[in-house]
């Protein structure tokens, strides 16, 4: 353990900090896959599982408007432990005998999860704007990028892991297992964590969660758009659409979207190489007016006859690519936006409007997709609203700011 001892302080804490996000984030790729999977088994339509997840997105907003503004006033290390004891709350919940394991306790669990999931979140990427000097913004970029795609690479890991999971200890054993192994990170957490990391010089009023900052502003209504022109397609559209269209097996489904999602998060990681070390609101621009691209084209393919498994496949790879630098360029944007004092009021406004995006596009994607006739209709109907929904990104985004001396204005 040398080697740790002889690292900088800053950097102890960035790896106790991408540690604590890592583990959140496979038990909360694994419990969707675990919950996605059990409840399929019982004879729950690809619809009505989605549903389930309602609360979790909605949860998301309200946690990161009043979880910045708590992790201005006591510290993000105790909303990051606040968060992750919760996870552990939320999988115990799902414990009890299968005759009680009812859709209202399963959708109070996933609220739960969805409130320890942002919290998380939202105090991980507030830490890093703390452990990187204000002037090494490429440095910033790196560390946002690699914390943010790793993220994303091992939920996709998680999907796995909740399947053998389920396959190798059932249910119960699976859940179990998760909730004791969160448990020993919250323990670690709690030792090696900094003390009132993040926690704002003068206690912020609950007025203050509504961001005063216009790029601050300006980013977050592109990042709710973004979000909203994945999940319309993404969250029901897409996987019912594989099983029912094109006749996949949930395996193959899951396995395939878990697949994707390792991918997305290696070319998050990726994005300071891809779109460069210094960007702006032109980058943002630049590369959302690229995403908007993909959809049509996907779209267009499935009104003229094209052959929907490669078309769908070739076109969610595209998308996920172009997506993931978009979604990365955000990261760093609203880490470097925000002020060093009580930033975790800027993250959490930002996560905010991101979690709204999700939540919009969670609920349009299964009423647009069933409205429309299901089959490729109802998914050309999908990407045709994830189209318009990128547009508005790109018109939003005109008005990011195009150099770092602006970022507060």
């Amino acid at each position: 353990m040398g080697w740790l001892a002889a690292l900088s302080p800053g950097v102890r804490q960035y790896l106790v900090v991408t540690g604590n996000y890592w583990a959140f984030t496979l038990t909360d790729g694994a419990l969707r896959m675990l919950v996605v999977l059990h409840f399929n088994a019982l004879g729950y339509s690809p619809l009505e599982i989605a549903l389930l997840f309602l609360f979790y997105e909605f949860f998301g907003v309200v946690t990161n408007l009043a979880g910045g503004w708590l992790g201005a006033r006591i510290g993000l290390n105790k909303t990051m432990n606040i968060g992750l004891a919760l996870q552990v709350v939320a999988l115990s919940m799902l414990l009890v005998p299968a005759a009680l394991l009812t859709v209202p306790w399963v959708m109070a669990a996933q609220a739960l999860s969805g409130v320890a999931k942002d919290l998380n979140k939202m105090s991980a990427k507030g830490a890093i704007k703390l452990l990187v000097p204000d002037e090494a913004q490429s440095a910033l970029y790196r560390w946002v990028a690699l914390l943010t795609g790793s993220k994303n690479a091992l939920k996709g890991v998680g999907f796995f892991m909740g399947g053998a999971l389920l396959v190798a200890l059932g249910f119960t054993g699976a859940v179990a297992v998760m909730a004791l192994a969160l448990a020993l990170v919250w323990v670690a957490s709690l030792l090696l964590l900094k003390r009132d990391l993040g926690r704002a010089k003068a206690k912020p009023k609950f007025k203050d969660i509504f961001s005063k900052s216009r790029a601050i502003n300006v980013l977050s209504a592109a990042r709710m758009c973004l979000f909203g022109a994945r999940d319309v397609w993404f969250v029901v559209a897409l996987p019912v659409f594989l099983a029912q269209s094109l006749g996949w097996s949930p395996w193959q489904t899951g396995g395939f979207m878990a697949a994707w999602v390792i991918g997305y998060g290696g070319v998050q990681a990726l994005a300071p190489s891809i779109s460069g070390r210094h960007p702006d609101g032109r980058a943002a621009l630049l590369w959302a007016s690229l995403l908007f691209l993909s959809p049509v084209g996907i779209a267009l393919g499935l009104a003229r006859g094209v052959d929907p498994a490669g078309l769908v496949i070739i076109g969610l790879l595209i998308f996920g690519g172009l997506f993931a630098v978009n979604s990365s360029l955000h990261s760093y944007l609203i880490v470097s936006f925000a002020g060093r004092d009580g930033v975790s009021l800027d993250v959490g406004f930002y996560y905010m409007a991101n979690a709204m995006g999700r939540l919009l596009g969670t609920l349009l994607s299964g009423w647009v997709f069933q409205v429309a006739g299901q089959g490729s209709s109802g998914l050309a109907a999908c990407l045709w609203l994830s189209a318009g929904l990128i547009l508005a990104t790109v018109l939003i985004s005109t008005a990011l700011p195009r150099q770092r001396r602006d970022r507060l204005t």
